[in-house]
C-alpha cells in the first residue's frame, strides 16, 4: 500500500474527488488517474473534442537579468538566440556526460526574461543544478507554488479558450504565447501541449485555477487523467522524462535532434555530438495485436533470443486499435519495416516504425478552421 502521508495535492484536488476520479502518486502528488469515464473516452475527447488536464504539479522557474540569456544558452540544448519574445521552444538539460537531467520548455517574456516549465519530479534537482551553474548576473525565481497550470487540449479547444479569455486567441500560431485576462486578472497562455492535438496551455495563479477549470468544463470539456495523458503522447511518440529520457542515457540517442543546437557548445554537447557515445536508438514498435508491450520487455530479433533492445514505454493506442511502444534499440537492428518480437510474459510480435503512430493530430494546424464561423 502506498505511503500518501508525504504527497501533495494540487489546487484542483477537491475537484478530482468530487468528479469520482481515481487518485493516485504521481512525481510526489496525488492526481487523477482517470475519471469515471475511463481511459479510452479521455483519450478520444482530446481527439475528437477536448480534454482538460491538471498540470499544476509542473514546475515554472523565471530566469532574469542580463546573465539569462548567456547562462541558458550554457545549459540548455536548444538554439536560443533567435528565441522572439512571445515564443517559447522544447529543450532538454543535460549534465556533463551527455544525459538528460530534465526536458523542459523555455519561454521567452522579455530581452532577459525567460521563464522555465520542468517535469514535476524534477524540480527540486533542476533548481539545484540552476543555482549551482548560473552567474551573478542571473537570478532564479521558483514559481512553482504560486503558479497553476492546466492543459486544454482538442478540437474544441480554441472555441472554448475564445469564450472564457477577455482577449482573443485566433491569432495563436504553434509554439507562441501572450498575457490573456480571465476575470480580470493575468494569465498567460501558449499554444502547446502533449497530446499531438491542438491546444492551450494556461497559466494563472493559484487563486484562479478553480474557476478556470469548472468554466472550461461548463463549456464542454472532459476532465481527463495521467493515463490519457500518457496513451496520448504515446501514440505522438513523445518522450516521457525517466522512460525515455533520463541522467544516464545520453540525449543523442532520443532523436531530438531538433531540440539539439548544432551551432554552440553546451553542457554535455561533446558526448552528444561523440558518435561512439550513442549506441542506441530510440524507435517506434507497431504490435500486430491489442497486448502491450511493458517498459522493460526486451526487443529480440525474429530468432527469438538475440536481444536487440530494451522497451521503455508501451500502451494500447485508441485512436489506432492496435498497441504501440518505444524503445531503444541497436542502431544496427533499427531499421524501419523490420519485424520484431517483444519478450516478457507473453511474447508479442510487431515491427519496427518511425514514430509518430498518430499522424492525424491537430497541433500545427491553423486556429482558425476550428471555429464554426469559417
Amino acid at each position: 500500500m502506498n505511503d500518501r502521508r508525504h504527497l501533495q495535492q494540487t489546487v484542483l484536488h477537491d475537484r478530482h474527488l468530487a468528479a469520482g476520479a481515481r487518485i493516485g502518486p504521481f512525481a510526489g502528488f496525488e492526481m487523477p488517474i482517470q475519471y469515471q469515464g475511463g481511459i479510452v473516452e479521455e483519450h478520444q475527447a482530446a481527439r475528437r473534442r477536448a480534454a482538460l488536464f491538471d498540470t499544476c504539479h509542473m514546475g515554472e522557474f523565471l530566469v532574469v537579468g542580463e546573465g539569462a540569456l548567456r547562462d541558458l544558452q550554457r545549459l540548455l540544448t536548444c538554439p536560443l538566440a533567435n528565441l522572439r519574445q512571445g515564443r517559447c521552444r522544447y529543450s532538454l538539460m543535460c549534465n556533463e556526460q551527455g544525459g538528460v537531467i530534465d526536458d523542459l520548455l523555455v519561454y521567452r517574456l522579455a530581452e532577459d526574461q525567460f521563464m522555465l516549465v520542468v517535469n514535476a519530479a524534477g524540480r527540486r534537482r533542476d533548481w539545484q543544478w540552476l543555482r549551482e551553474q548560473v552567474g551573478a548576473e542571473t537570478r532564479l525565481i521558483d514559481q512553482s507554488d504560486t503558479v497553476a497550470k492546466i492543459d486544454l487540449q482538442g478540437p474544441l479547444a480554441p472555441s472554448i479558450a475564445e469564450s472564457v479569455l477577455e482577449h482573443s486567441i485566433r491569432d495563436l500560431v504553434y509554439f507562441a504565447f501572450h498575457e490573456n485576462l480571465y476575470q480580470g486578472e493575468d494569465l498567460l497562455v501558449s499554444r502547446t501541449g502533449y497530446t499531438g492535438e491542438i491546444g492551450f496551455e494556461f497559466y494563472c495563479s493559484t487563486g484562479l485555477a478553480g474557476a478556470l477549470w469548472d468554466d472550461c468544463l461548463r463549456q464542454g470539456a472532459t476532465p481527463a487523467g495521467l493515463g490519457a495523458r500518457d496513451t496520448l503522447r504515446l501514440e505522438m511518440g513523445m518522450p516521457l522524462y525517466g522512460h525515455e529520457l533520463h541522467d544516464q542515457r545520453n540525449a543523442a540517442e532520443a532523436g531530438l535532434g531538433r531540440a539539439i543546437a548544432d551551432d554552440r557548445w553546451f553542457v554535455g554537447a561533446d558526448q552528444i555530438r561523440n558518435p561512439s557515445l550513442s549506441r542506441q536508438k530510440l524507435r517506434g514498435l507497431a504490435l500486430n495485436d491489442r497486448r502491450a508491450a511493458r517498459a522493460g520487455d526486451p526487443v529480440l530479433a525474429v530468432d527469438g533470443r538475440t536481444v536487440l533492445g530494451t522497451v521503455t514505454s508501451g500502451s494500447f493506442a485508441p485512436s489506432l486499435g492496435y498497441a504501440v511502444a518505444l524503445a531503444y534499440i541497436d542502431r544496427a537492428a533499427a531499421i524501419v519495416g523490420d519485424p520484431v518480437l517483444i519478450g516478457g510474459r507473453r511474447q508479442l510480435s510487431g515491427k519496427i516504425v518511425s514514430p509518430p503512430f498518430y499522424r492525424e493530430g491537430t497541433a500545427r494546424a491553423e486556429t482558425g478552421r476550428f471555429f464554426p464561423d469559417v
